[in-house]
């Protein structure tokens, strides 16, 4: 077993393997390497396929100079004088990302980015470049899978998605391609030569944010909704809904009038899970103002006569917004709920809807 260098518009090496078992079809000539199955007809014109020893080159082209593409080739040559050398197939980027790379990753970060990962590649990456070679990703085919997204990307409904989620997706296949590289499977990160979009791209389309005026409108017709209280909180601390659904009367001090932000209801999957923050300053005291107060005082005691009507069966979450037999809210309920409220104000519709 040998190699040599030669270069068309970049350096590549040519390893002669030697003789490998292989079939060739005695009708068309097809030859089909014996890495597995054996075939008994030609894929290609239904002929029969007998075995036969051949010699097999694999070629490795990419290099910027003769020297990187010497130091690649003895390396090889190495691992094949050592018998630790295992050739390997052309995957395609769907093999990557869901046979490789989603499963080493997942045991490394938040399980929400993990699932924002997950849905960036199943939902807007391979549908696309799915069947496209690993090797073959080019910046061309990037920018335009980013025009497509752009234009009709969203998995619900019609439309596009906006610039910043168009960058998001850009940042997990990014992610993704850095790793290949590391591990051997790319020589460069095609992404690093796409282009996404600019933030800001598409800033007139955005919805603004509501008026005092509009503000005062939107709680004083929902005044007499059960979740009232929630969307008081929203409005006068500014919480995420995830921080306000986590909220424990522990965290709440009505004497002092300030509630404490240590933990978030995140909806992954399906499911709900508690996070914490993922800095410190994430972790914060909020001061509360006076008419916030007396409607969460009053809402600490319909939570009481709540747990009074359902008896044994309500359950003690400890939390201070919960449906009506104490169980946790699902965040998207809430999101859900907002927006009927919204509806019913005929106020235009809020970012956060």
């Amino acid at each position: 077993m040998r190699g040599h260098l030669r270069k068309r518009r970049t350096w590549e090496y040519i390893l002669e393997l030697g003789p490998q078992p292989a079939q060739r079809c005695q009708s068309c000539g097809r030859r089909h390497w014996l890495e597995g199955k054996e075939r008994k007809t030609c894929r290609a014109c239904g002929g029969e396929m007998r075995e036969t020893s051949e010699r097999r080159q694999r070629c490795q082209a990419g290099f910027a100079t003769r020297k990187v593409a010497q130091a690649a080739l003895t390396t090889v040559l190495s691992s094949l004088e050592s018998g630790v050398y295992a050739e390997r197939k052309e995957i395609t980027l769907d093999e990557f990302l869901r046979e490789e790379w989603l499963p080493v990753i997942k045991s490394t970060i938040r399980s929400t980015t993990f699932s924002s990962y997950s849905t960036h590649v199943k939902k807007h990456i391979l549908p696309t470049l799915g069947r496209v070679k690993l090797k073959k990703l080019t910046p061309l085919m990037i920018n335009s899978l980013y025009a497509r997204l752009l234009k009709e990307g969203k998995v619900c409904g019609s439309g596009g998605l906006s610039a910043s989620s168009v960058r998001r997706v850009h940042a997990t296949l990014h992610r993704a391609l850095n790793d290949a590289v590391r591990w051997d499977r790319l020589l460069r990160n095609p992404c690093a030569a796409a282009d996404p979009p600019r933030l800001g791209a598409d800033r007139d389309e955005k919805i603004q944010a509501w008026t005092n005026l509009e503000l005062r409108k939107f709680l004083a017709v929902v005044r007499n909704d059960r979740l009232y209280p929630l969307w008081l909180t929203l409005s006068m601390t500014g919480l995420r809904r995830g921080e306000a659904l986590a909220l424990r009367w522990a965290d709440l001090d009505l004497e002092r009038a300030r509630l404490s932000v240590r933990r978030s209801l995140v909806p992954i999957n399906g499911t709900v899970e508690v996070h914490e923050p993922k800095t410190s300053r994430g972790r914060r005291l909020v001061a509360l103002d006076p008419f916030t107060v007396s409607v969460l005082r009053a809402w600490s005691r319909r939570q009481k006569e709540e747990h009074l009507e359902w008896g044994p069966a309500w359950t003690d979450s400890g939390l201070i917004f919960t449906r009506t037999d104490g169980k946790l809210i699902h965040p998207e309920r809430v999101s859900k709920a907002f927006r009927a409220a919204v509806r019913k104000t005929e106020l235009p519709p809020h970012p956060s809807a």
